[in-house]
């Protein structure tokens, strides 16, 4: 683990990490991610996961938007609107590029409906949201940031160089995005602090979910899945 998972052992963000670090090993070592770190992913399965991944990008942003609504300070109102608009503003910037790189236009974006799982997801990211408090949304959210830190610089001690994928291993494997992650990390803990017995169950229930999901959405753009009818 990479010092984004610098944490006191006593707190919610180690119990949940070590409860599910075998979930966080199987997204690690599966298909797309090897394929990915290696240079070998076809573009096939790349387009799929991105224009999936921008479709989600707009619930996680509604997510975070709710999570900043429900902050009891402004310290967390500003991270998490901050937050949103990275996920809307930055990282959509990042699938432009891709897109580009990788001929996804603007219709072919339009004309491709969310995938099962990416519909899944969304929906448990906006159910969660909107439903439950403010450490159990927190929870739920954490995984997106967190895993992806991991995966990031775990591909990048790995990766064939030049990559094709070499922007996606450089975002998320960056400072910036691990900063910003210990940021998240230390917010959930907080929250988690203050949170009842009943909260905290709830809680390790959408982190472990999360994760879960996670590895899905990889998943499923490596099987290119779609509606079966």
């Amino acid at each position: 683990m990479s010092d984004a998972t610098s944490f006191n052992a006593s707190t919610f963000s180690a119990h949940a990490w070590g409860r599910n670090l075998p979930i966080y090993e199987a997204i690690r070592t599966m298909p797309f991610n090897n394929a990915l770190a290696d240079g070998t992913l076809p573009q096939a399965q790349f387009r799929h996961y991105m224009i999936q991944d921008a479709h989600y990008l707009i619930a996680f942003g509604r997510g975070l938007a709710i999570a900043a609504a429900k902050a009891g300070d402004p310290d967390g109102l500003v991270q998490f609107a901050e937050a949103a608009k990275v996920a809307v503003v930055v990282e959509r910037s990042l699938h432009a590029d891709f897109f580009e790189q990788f001929g996804i236009d603007a219709d072919d974006f339009a004309a491709t409906d969310m995938s099962p799982v990416c519909h899944h997801y969304a929906s448990f990211l906006i159910g969660t949201a909107y439903a439950e408090s403010y450490p159990v949304v927190l929870a739920a959210l954490l995984p997106c940031f967190w895993i992806y830190a991991e995966i990031g610089r775990d591909i990048l001690g790995r990766a064939a160089r030049p990559n094709p994928y070499d922007a996606w291993i450089d975002t998320y494997a960056g400072e910036e995005f691990h900063e910003a992650v210990r940021a998240v990390i230390a917010t959930t803990d907080r929250a988690a602090a203050a949170a009842s017995p009943e909260e905290l169950k709830r809680m390790h229930a959408a982190y472990k979910r999360a994760c879960q999901l996670e590895w899905m959405f990889w998943d499923s753009a490596w099987r290119l899945a779609d509606w079966p009818v």
